[in-house]
C-alpha cells in the first residue's frame, strides 16, 4: 500500500482530535453562506445522485451534519438511512436538525470498526472520508462485511492531483474558513490507487471516474 502516505504528525492521533476545530454544522452553513463551497458540494451531489440506485437500508459513513445523507436518502428512495460520524457534536446537530425525517438516524461510530451485523445494508456511501482515516483498507473491508451480497458502495475522495493540491493549499492558508481543515487529510490517493484498494478488499468495480477538473475521484463498487 505504498501509495497511501500517513502524515507523520497525525500517526496515532484520533480523528476527533484532528477535527476539533470543524464546526458541527459545517456543510449546512457552507451551503448557506459560501458561494465556493456551494458550487463544490452541489457538484458532488449531482455526480453521486447520477450513480445512486434504489436501496432499502443505507449507511453513510462520515455523515457530518447530515447534509449529504439527506441527498443520499432522497436519491436512493431508502426505507431507512443511518449516518455515522466520529464527531459527536456533528451527530447531535444532525439529530436535532433532521428530526422530522424519521427514516434518517444518526449516531457516533468509527468507520474502522462498524457496529453493525454482516450483510445488513443494501448500499454504503463514504464521501470524502477515506483521506481522514488511518487504515482505508480496513474501512473498505468493514464496508464489504456489512453490505449485502449484490449491494453497492459509492466512494468519493479528492484525487490529490496537482491542481487539487494547489487549491487545497490555498484553501487551508488563505481562505477565511479553510483553516479548520488543516492536518485533517492524513492519507493521499494518487492516480488510480482507490480502485486498486477496492479490488484488494474484494469488490467488483462498476464505475471509476474523475470530475471537477480531475480533483475528485468517484468509484462505485458491488459486493460479489
Amino acid at each position: 500500500m505504498s501509495n497511501i502516505k500517513l502524515n507523520k504528525n497525525s500517526k496515532g492521533t484520533k480523528a476527533v482530535e484532528l477535527h476539533e476545530h470543524v464546526p458541527a454544522d459545517w456543510y449546512y452553513e457552507s451551503l448557506r453562506v459560501d458561494m465556493f463551497q456551494r458550487f463544490w458540494h452541489k457538484t458532488r451531489f449531482r455526480e453521486v445522485i447520477k450513480v445512486s440506485e434504489k436501496a432499502g437500508k443505507v449507511l453513510d459513513i462520515g455523515c457530518a451534519d447530515g447534509v449529504f445523507p439527506e441527498v443520499i436518502f432522497d436519491a436512493t428512495k431508502a426505507d431507512s438511512l443511518i449516518g455515522i460520524d466520529v464527531i459527536k457534536t456533528s451527530v447531535e446537530w444532525a439529530k436535532k436538525h433532521w428530526k422530522k425525517k424519521k427514516k434518517m438516524k444518526f449516531s457516533v461510530g468509527d468507520a474502522q470498526n462498524l457496529k453493525f451485523k454482516a450483510n445488513e445494508f443494501d448500499a454504503v456511501y463514504i464521501m470524502e472520508v477515506l483521506e481522514h482515516v488511518e487504515d482505508p483498507l480496513k474501512v473498505l473491508l468493514e464496508i464489504k462485511r456489512v453490505l449485502k451480497r449484490g449491494g453497492y458502495g459509492v466512494f468519493l475522495i479528492p484525487s490529490d492531483n496537482d491542481l487539487f493540491k494547489i487549491v487545497w493549499w490555498l484553501w487551508l492558508h488563505f481562505y477565511p474558513r479553510g483553516w479548520v481543515w488543516r492536518e485533517t487529510h492524513i492519507q493521499t490517493f494518487r492516480g488510480n490507487f482507490l480502485p486498486s484498494v477496492c479490488k484488494k478488499a474484494g469488490f467488483k468495480i462498476e464505475l471509476n471516474r474523475k470530475f471537477n477538473l480531475g480533483m475528485l475521484h468517484l468509484v462505485k463498487v458491488r459486493k460479489k
